[in-house]
């Protein structure tokens, strides 16, 4: 899978440090409604850190104005870059583009519209700090933290895909989909080079990718809100990440994984 990285034109005085602590990654995909109070909301909470930070949005072959509005933050933001997927490629493409791309030493990517609220990494970041190489949001630890729930339907499908994927992959993890979830750079460079799925069953691989590597990972109770205006389609994105875990197993049957 051939990464392209278009940049918006940002001057070069402007763009981040070459080198932060943290970078924050944010996929996005006609998020013309969410990006600007979604941004607001990052770059305010690195403000009050006060980190050595840099936000990375990768905008996914977007049809409305995200694209435009992102580039506008950048250009008034020097901790923020763009970049841009050479058409629609998935979530997983766009995270995977904008890990490989960051920076910082502890690598982050978050849904855009926050359904973990962006101060929730300070948990993440703990675990890592505490020896864990990768940690990962979780709704279901604590569902008390859960300040929004799901529809029924919804949740019915997240449990039902989760004891498939620990039959079917060998996990212990009860949320492997949550979109919080931090790595540390030696992470992150054993895992998404070898990335193979590029949409929404991405979640599922990475995740076997660090089982698979021996890397510690820790699953941490976060607070979550469901968002009305998911794009996720219950049952048919649920077919489609079942054949994803599919063919993470024939992946591995087939050595796909040993190589980036």
């Amino acid at each position: 899978m051939t990464l392209v990285t278009e940049q918006s034109p940002v001057p070069q005085s402007v763009v981040s440090a070459e080198h932060p602590k943290y970078s924050i990654v944010v996929p996005a995909y006609n998020e013309r409604a969410r990006i600007g109070k979604t941004m607001e909301q990052i770059l305010s909470h690195l403000r009050q850190q006060a980190w050595s930070a840099e936000v990375v949005i990768v905008d996914d072959g977007s049809r409305d104005e995200t694209f435009q509005l992102a580039t506008q933050f950048a250009a008034a933001n020097a901790q923020v870059r763009v970049i841009q997927n050479p058409g629609n490629q998935g979530k997983g493409y766009s995270v995977r583009n904008g890990i490989l791309n960051a920076r910082g030493e502890v690598i982050l990517f978050t849904d855009a519209d926050l359904s973990s609220p962006i101060a929730e990494a300070t948990k993440l970041f703990a675990a890592l700090d505490q020896g864990a190489d990768v940690a990962i949001g979780s709704r279901w630890i604590d569902p008390s933290l859960q300040f929004h729930r799901q529809p029924l339907k919804r949740r019915i499908m997240s449990r039902t895909f989760n004891f498939y994927l620990r039959g079917l992959l060998g996990f212990s993890y009860r949320d492997t989909q949550c979109g919080f979830k931090a790595f540390s750079r030696r992470a992150a460079q054993m895992i998404f080079p070898r990335q193979r799925i590029t949409r929404w069953g991405f979640d599922a691989e990475i995740l076997y990718l660090a089982h698979r590597f021996g890397l510690k990972v820790a699953e941490v109770p976060v607070s979550w809100g469901h968002d009305e205006r998911s794009t996720i389609h219950p049952w048919r994105d649920g077919m489609f990440m079942g054949r994803d875990a599919l063919k993470v197993r024939w992946n591995a049957l087939s050595g796909k994984y040993k190589a980036a």
